[in-house]
């Protein structure tokens, strides 16, 4: 898109945290004063900070396997930004995100057909491009980081995919660089834009259910070291490129399947080369909820207790600094949090939102409680109205790097099997340096 703008040999603000006071109205404006030349120029030179309303924000997508079909389509149908690009090392799924893509903006539009995909095989090429506003990061977690801050520092937007990072280190860097650049970063913790999950946490957050005393919360097995056979590598792929900063295993279809219409999710969530395990996939979205429910956006748990089985894959206790213990426990009704007040305990999941006593789920919040961040649209449409405003979306960079630090910092505590204390304002554990040098993984050159 053009627009009419006065050239000036003058730095241009990025805009952080808050929304500026200097718009990109008064910013034309006030330049109209002092020059007389009036140049068409591309709306993507002026920077962040000076997107019209009426602009559409041009994205492009970082991993185009499974998770970016219901991203794309979300994107699509919820938002009114454009994908006009994405990348990936399978030729494959290069393919067939081009022609998802493009088939659903023609059915969108109600026409017969749409071309106006491009897709790269190398991601930094993506990002050089000057017509991509902000980028979707869909890769698998060891991933995140790297492409996340590449993407901030060639001056775009980032929604990334949870667990926000693969390690406690890269999540510090996240947040430094979005700090330095101004990039509006979305975690992709949609559960904070379901009206159950609010609706629980004020609840919670009021004192509706008395003082909370203990929190459970059932996701699934820490994560292990991969033990997948190796199988002929297919031609439509670049491992070594896939595998990345992270060490260069055996190939199986399991951990990166070719096309992305599988009927299972791929199993490199379940290995600590590449993932989390469940417990950080799932435990991304759920201690999500007892961070923002406890005002815990900004910290997290000081004291993590592994049970006494090192073969355990539950019973880790967490504590806060004031005393709420929270428990990885199977309570029998799937992924999900229970909490346990003096006054009433709550269930909520995906499927319910249930309390004891009952009534408590009809409380209807006083003006003067605290009323938590409301998603205006949509989760997706959060994100680029924060680019546009920007302001910070629902679950911004460092509200996502806490969450996913909860769950690398409990994988710590069952590899370890030791109690550990950490320090939430330093960000190391105190007393032991073993678990501090867990903090990183060194990253492989390729």
């Amino acid at each position: 898109m053009l627009i009419p703008i006065i050239l000036l040999k003058a730095k241009l603000p990025i805009m952080k945290g808050k929304k500026s006071n200097l718009t990109r109205r008064k910013f034309i404006q006030n330049t109209a004063l002092t020059a007389g030349a009036i140049s068409i120029i591309p709306r993507h030179v002026l920077g962040k900070g000076f997107v019209a309303p009426s602009d559409k924000i041009n994205l492009g997508f970082i991993g185009l396997g499974k998770q970016s079909r219901g991203l794309a389509s979300r994107f699509v149908e919820n938002t009114n930004a454009q994908i006009v690009a994405g990348s990936d090392v399978w030729t494959t799924k290069n393919s067939w995100f081009k022609s998802h893509v493009e088939k659903t903006y023609a059915e969108h539009r109600n026409q017969s057909n749409y071309n106006g995909i491009t897709t790269y095989l190398e991601y930094k090429e993506l990002l050089d491009q000057a017509d991509v506003d902000a980028v979707v990061v869909a890769t698998p977690d060891h991933w995140h980081a790297l492409q996340s801050i590449d993407a901030m520092k060639s001056g775009k937007d980032v929604y990334c995919e949870k667990p926000l990072t693969h390690t406690l280190k890269e999540g510090s860097e996240m947040v430094k660089w979005a700090n330095k650049t101004g990039s509006i970063v979305q975690t992709g913790s949609m559960q904070r834009s379901w009206d159950s999950f609010r609706k629980a946490c004020e609840l919670v957050r009021n004192g509706y259910l008395g003082d909370i005393q203990k929190i459970l919360v059932n996701v699934g097995d820490p994560a292990r070291p991969y033990d997948l056979k190796t199988e002929a590598m297919p031609q439509e792929i670049d491992w070594n490129k896939w595998c990345g900063p992270a060490p260069l295993l055996g190939y199986n279809h399991r951990l990166a399947p070719s096309n992305n219409d599988v009927d299972f999710w791929p199993d490199w969530r379940l290995y600590q080369e590449y993932g989390g395990g469940i417990l950080c996939d799932w435990g991304a979205h759920m201690f999500d909820i007892v961070q923002w429910a406890l005002g815990m956006d900004r910290t997290g748990p000081v004291k993590y207790v592994p049970p006494a089985d090192r073969n355990a894959v539950r019973g880790l206790k967490m504590y806060y600094d004031n005393g709420i213990e929270v428990v990885h426990e199977d309570f029998d009704r799937g992924w999900g949090v229970r909490f346990y007040g003096t006054e009433g305990k709550m269930d909520v999941s995906r499927s319910f939102l249930e309390t004891d006593p009952a009534g408590i789920l009809n409380v209807e919040l006083k003006d003067t409680d605290t009323h938590l961040y409301k998603v205006k649209e949509d989760f997706y449409q959060d994100w680029i109205d924060a680019i546009k405003n920007r302001t910070q979306p629902i679950c911004d960079v460092e509200t996502g790097h806490r969450s996913a630090s909860v769950c690398n910092i409990a994988n710590i505590a069952y590899s370890l099997g030791e109690t550990l204390y950490w320090n939430p304002e330093s960000e190391k554990f105190k007393g032991n340096n073993t678990a501090n040098k867990m903090r990183r993984t060194k990253y492989r050159k390729f």
